[in-house]
């Protein structure tokens, strides 16, 4: 392939122009993406063998037509094999599972399921005349579990090596490969065993019939000459604290598959920098090419353009071209983004992992992730998730176990997210006692695969090489050596738990919970267990029940009310199979529930008030506390338990909460000990603020108020007063607070409602989820606020692929506007434009009181109706 001559593959695939030359980062290496056109078939409807099904004159007639990446039970749901599996019950209907809640992961599928067999995938595509000679090969980025790969009437690699689940597998397939003719692709997959080192849904939502068998991450090929470039990667090391210099080491595989010798110039390119060296490989060789600063003192770059965290600086990001030339050829190319970055961690004198991003301490806020239950992955939705990740001030997303789609990762990488990924908890991936010899070669290579995939990316901040338990040390001392191998760049912790190995020493992290309701004092309370102290690498203030317009979505009409087995079966599993201990302080607090509508504005308000009350206790403590992770950020489908927006992408009362209290300079309440704090979350001082505070009972009567001039260091928090107690409080009543400059311009406000009635924790009863509350606040007041009747004005202006709207809206009567909220429709009362990204939301006003707040929503979603805002509320009339 000559220099900047230009290929285009024009098959029944995804075409990818590939060129070579080193003159734009934005050319991509030869690829060939084998999405579309492919067909599957259950192996027990099969007679004909692996060799007859990968010739290109086979006929399928009767086999399902699906794209890939695609489970076996995602291609069935798409060709209406079976309804919905995602509403109502009836997952519940689709053979293999056990009934509900034994459908785990960790049990078995029922005999006579039509997933305990394989299915076979196959494709046909065409590959370009003037590729032969050229070195051509087949990925395979995710199957589940195992397989057997047919190509042409041949079989390329058999069930003992295509094996694991978090492999990335490479077949050089040009023995096998007709350039210029049709080809054919067959694959028989054979499903995951309790045994097998696979997907586990742990106690999240119900396991998926097929356990998520298949071709469940990318298949495509690409074509090179004798010498291919894998895994680029920049190593960074800055010069702190001052950050003017930056050591750029550039690392990348080269391996020579052709019989002979071969001699050329590894060249790279990274903005205006170019470097090169000549490179010999003997046949068959991989060998590791670098070019360090101290050979090539260009990589020495003053004044870089740094890497940094969302909230903390902008996501800078560099372009690396990498060219492999023999003979006055282009062999293979590869380009990376990457960032330039450091990241550290180390233990504060309680024990506690503190992370450091440039130098810089960081408290990690963030939540954990789950993917679609049938690991599905759509571009757009991924990138409103983590663009709502941003939104709600967080900087980190967990990956227990569910290793995602590179494009994840990029997108965090342009958005500032950090990520912590690691191994799933429980089942076969920690029952190492039970392993084999095949699980300890797949967990070396899946380490290993993933290692040198992620390496790269800035938005990596550590690898968990355990969850719930940390490996024996064996097993870790496997993890490292691999991770030690593949130059993996950040910290590496044993496991989420605060667990020592005799390997590596503490953790420095907790996993103590609680996955439960707590009240919102707990957090401040607790010093034992899930309290705001240390990192705890996933907790949670329980379930989350979603707006009611999401209900009626996952719930058939007569199943809505009352709670029932079908809101049962969108809960968790195990101890999480219901949502008694939420409802019953819901209606403690709130009062009963007179129905489902009443029932999800009540959890919107309590969701609200504990994810708020859940990341202001951890700001407020930092660095004592060092870090914390909702569990979880979203969920696999439908759910009714810990999530932050829904699975419709509707954001609810927890996800303004957490939005909230994790704004970059904050103003809070202490729930325990009542003061005022002021939460710093920026590199740089803030001199005379003033912060205000008011006590209002229920009736608006003012009760209390004070102001103080106070100054907050960089990436701090100061108490400024404290709130007295009163008797002569309402039994609820309201707490406004507000922080502004020395102008005047507001910079945090918040408001809470609080109860004379204390919620006191029945310690002695507190177990591994959650610690029960001995008596509950009271805020029954609140179903006895005036309706209020909003002014509201709204301006909708669209540029781009995006409308926003500009609202405000004002409280011109005698009474407090308490969780107005806000809705960009379809249309006078059409649905609701989703996903939408909203400044501000379920929020309150006081009489005379204006709020101004901007929303946006993609053009697309509301597919030609004309936006139209509507606005609800505890007691707002409905306009």
């Amino acid at each position: 392939m000559a220099r900047k001559k230009f290929i285009g593959w024009v098959i029944g695939c995804t075409l990818v122009l590939a060129g070579a030359g080193l003159a734009a980062a934005s050319e991509t290496p030869l690829k060939l993406e084998l999405r579309q056109g492919w067909a599957l078939q259950s192996a027990e409807e099969v007679r004909e063998t692996g060799e007859a099904l990968s010739r290109p004159d086979f006929a399928a007639p009767g086999w399902y037509p699906t794209q890939v990446p695609a489970t076996v039970l995602a291609a069935l749901a798409a060709n209406a094999v079976y309804p919905d599996p995602y509403y109502g019950r009836n997952l519940a209907q689709i053979p293999g599972n056990f009934p509900f809640p034994l459908d785990v992961s960790s049990l078995p599928q029922k005999p006579g399921s039509p997933f305990l067999q394989a299915w076979w995938y196959r494709t046909e595509f065409a590959l370009p005349a003037d590729d032969q000679g050229k070195t051509i090969w087949l990925h395979l980025n995710g199957i589940n579990f195992r397989g057997n790969l047919w190509l042409n009437g041949k079989q390329v690699a058999d069930a003992n090596e295509l094996a694991g689940t978090f492999r990335l597998f490479e077949f050089n397939i040009t023995d096998f490969a007709r350039p210029g003719q049709a080809n054919a692709l067959a694959i028989e997959v054979f499903p995951p065993l309790r045994r097998d080192l696979a997907f586990t849904w742990v106690d999240w939502n119900p396991a998926p019939p097929d356990r998520d068998m298949g071709l469940w991450r990318e298949v495509f090929i690409t074509a090179s000459g004798p010498v291919s470039l894998r895994h680029p990667f920049v190593q960074t090391e800055l010069h702190l604290p001052s950050l003017e210099t930056a050591r750029l080491t550039v690392l990348v595989d080269a391996r020579n598959a052709s019989e002979e010798e071969v001699s050329g110039t590894l060249a790279g390119r990274i903005g205006e920098i170019s470097f090169a060296q000549p490179v010999t490989l003997r046949p068959g060789e991989t060998r590791t090419i670098a070019f360090s600063p101290g050979e090539f003192s260009q990589l020495a770059v003053s004044k870089p353009r740094v890497w940094w965290p969302a909230g903390l600086g902008p996501p800078n990001l560099y372009d690396l071209i990498l060219e492999f030339e023999a003979e006055g050829s282009v062999s293979d190319r590869q380009t990376l983004r990457f960032g330039i970055r450091q990241v550290t961690s180390e233990l504060t004198p309680e024990g506690h992992r503190v992370f450091l991003v440039n130098g810089r301490r960081i408290l990690i806020r963030g939540a954990g992730w789950a993917p679609d239950l049938m690991l599905r992955s759509d571009p757009e939705r991924l990138a409103a998730e983590i663009r709502y990740v941003k939104e709600m001030n967080l900087n980190t997303i967990r990956l227990e176990g569910k290793l995602e789609f590179d494009r994840f990762y990029e997108l965090c990488d342009e958005q500032g997210i950090l990520v912590m990924a690691g191994w799933c908890c429980c089942h076969h991936w920690e029952r190492w006692g039970r392993w084999d010899e095949e699980d300890y070669r797949v967990a070396e290579a899946s380490e290993r695969d993933q290692a040198l995939r992620l390496r790269s990316h800035p938005s990596l901040l550590a690898w968990l090489n355990g969850s719930d338990n940390p490996p024996p040390p064996k097993v870790e001392k496997m993890y490292l050596q691999v991770l030690e191998a593949a130059q993996w760049p950040n910290p590496v912790i044993s496991s989420a738990t605060e667990t020592p190995t005799t390997v590596t020493g503490p953790s420095g992290v907790k996993m103590t919970g609680p996955y439960e309701w707590v009240p919102p004092g707990y957090w401040l309370a607790d010093t034992r267990r899930g309290g705001a102290f240390g990192f705890n690498t996933e907790t949670s203030p329980g379930p989350a029940v979603p707006p009611v317009e999401s209900l009626r979505l996952m719930l058939p009409p007569d199943r809505l009310w009352p709670i029932n087995r079908d809101w049962n079966y969108h809960a968790g599993r195990g101890f999480f199979a219901n949502v008694r201990v939420f409802s019953h302080a819901l209606e403690a607090r709130y009062g009963p529930a007179t129905g489902v509508e009443d029932y999800a504005k009540k959890a919107q308000a309590m969701t609200y008030e504990a994810e708020r009350a859940m990341f202001e206790a951890y700001g407020r403590n930092k660095y004592l506390s060092t870090g914390v992770i909702q569990w979880m950020l979203n969920n696999a489908w439908p759910g009714l338990i810990w999530h932050l927006y829904d699975y419709y992408l509707r954001p609810g009362g927890g996800y303004f909460g957490a939005q909230r209290a994790g704004e970059p300079l904050h103003v809070q309440y202490s729930y325990d000990d009542r003061s005022i704090a002021v939460v710093n979350s920026r590199y740089r001082e803030y001199a005379n603020l003033k912060v205000t505070a008011k006590v209002l009972n229920l009736d608006l009567a003012e009760k209390w108020s004070q102001a103080e001039t106070i100054t907050v260091p960089a990436d701090a928090s100061v108490r400024a007063f404290t709130v007295p107690e009163s008797k002569d409080f309402s039994t609820t009543y309201f707490l406004k607070l507000e922080l502004t400059d020395e102008a005047g311009k507001t910079l945090s406000s918040n408001f809470y409602w609080l109860s004379t009635r204390s919620e006191v924790l029945a310690r002695r009863r507190s177990n591994w989820f959650y610690t029960p509350a001995r008596s509950f606040a009271d805020f029954t007041g609140l179903e006895k606020l005036p309706a209020v009747e909003l002014k509201v004005a709204s301006a909708f202006e669209t540029s781009g692929q995006e409308t926003w709207a500009r609202v405000t809206v004002e409280n011109p009567g005698p009474h407090l506007a308490f969780m107005v909220h806000l809705q960009i429709v379809k249309g006078p009362a059409g649905e609701e434009v989703l996903p939408v990204f909203w400044e501000d939301n379920y929020f309150s006003l006081l009489p005379g009181e204006k709020r101004e707040v901007r929303g946006t929503v993609r053009l697309k979603d509301l597919a030609g109706a004309e936006p139209k805002l509507a606005v609800d509320g505890w007691n707002v009339k409905v306009n």
